[in-house]
């Protein structure tokens, strides 16, 4: 049991894993609140008359509709789906790592810039541009 639970706590695995399973658990939940609440209210912005908030684009035709309302709701759903994310998964995730004495999701390492090709991922210790190759000090 004890390399099975090694197994699982790997990062890589965990995190493919953890995308996955949530990614499909938490799309139909978030979208259906966002298509049943979000999006009628949305519509209602727009004239009574109308399919939604957005603009008629050839009359008498409902498929030349830009649904500007349908664009708000799937941004809406993004973020709350991220955010889902982050404070479900994310964050006990990293608090289990820590006691584990691994950072998870972590700053990345310093990078300096070099000045004559602006490259600004260089180590901070380097001497020597990896890409243009100048020996001035960066």
């Amino acid at each position: 049991m004890k390399g099975f639970k090694n197994f699982l706590m790997r990062g890589s695995v965990v995190e493919v894993a953890v995308a996955l399973v949530v990614a499909l658990a938490f799309a139909a939940l978030i979208t259906a609140f966002t298509k049943t609440i979000i999006s009628p209210l949305l519509a209602a912005i727009g004239p009574s008359d109308s399919l939604g908030l957005g603009w008629q684009i050839r009359s008498g035709n409902p498929n030349a509709f830009m649904d500007i309302g349908g664009l708000i709701t799937a941004i809406i759903t993004f973020i709350v789906f991220m955010a889902v994310i982050y404070f479900v998964i994310v964050v006990p995730y990293k608090a289990v790592q820590a006691r584990r004495g691994i950072t998870a999701f972590g700053d990345p390492a310093p990078a300096k810039t070099c000045p004559a090709c602006l490259s600004d991922d260089l180590p901070v210790g380097a001497t020597k541009c990896k890409y243009c190759g100048t020996d001035q000090p960066v």
